[in-house]
């Protein structure tokens, strides 16, 4: 089965949840640099802070949209969070 085939219900590779946790890990520090706190970056998205906390803890898989959103809001390029 190609990757392009793969159903939803089909957990992602550990390498995929690995690079989820380290760019939520990046978010986290970009956020921390800004000295801003989940609360401002949430309410700037908009987004619950509940949500927000688990894209920084790798356990939700956030859309492009959301991470653009994210990276304006915390004031870095995009690549910043994602390398």
């Amino acid at each position: 089965m190609s990757v392009d085939h793969v159903p939803r219900s089909t957990p992602p590779p550990d390498w995929v949840l690995d690079h989820r946790r380290r760019i939520g890990a990046q978010i986290r520090a970009a956020r921390l640099h800004a000295n801003l706190t989940q609360e401002q970056v949430a309410h700037a998205i908009p987004m619950d802070r509940a949500t927000y906390n688990r894209i920084e803890q790798g356990h939700s898989t956030p859309l492009l949209d959301t991470l653009l959103l994210i990276a304006d809001a915390i004031g870095v390029p995009l690549a910043e969070l994602v390398r």
